[in-house]
């Protein structure tokens, strides 16, 4: 293995481990509320969903077109989690639908 690939994956192998500590190590009831490290701390969560979802559907888009099981399926998510303020749901009506059409269409 080349160094700079080690020196790569411990780096955000460190990073990562910073992001999922630190948040439930400081207790945010004790900072000020609006502050810059309390809307840091609040918005990583998001900020790693967002990012997970941008690795996975980058392959997909990358191909010929943006393939339609993938289209519907997100926009199951966001239209059950903006009907329903639920996380749980939505994920889960996001995969239903995307396994759905993409069984139907055989893609």
């Amino acid at each position: 293995m080349r160094l700079e690939l080690f020196l790569m994956a411990l780096a955000v192998g460190v990073a990562t481990y910073a992001f999922r500590v630190l948040p439930t190590r400081m207790a945010r009831r004790d900072l000020p509320e609006g502050g810059m490290l309390a809307r840091f701390l609040a918005s990583t969560g998001p900020a790693a969903i967002a990012t997970l979802f941008t690795a996975s559907v980058l392959p997909l888009v990358q191909q010929a077109g943006l393939p339609v099981p993938l289209v519907v399926g997100t926009l199951a998510v966001v239209a059950v989690f903006v009907w329903r303020r639920s996380v749980v749901l939505a994920t889960l009506a996001g995969a239903g639908v995307y396994g759905g059409i993409f069984g139907l269409l055989g893609a």
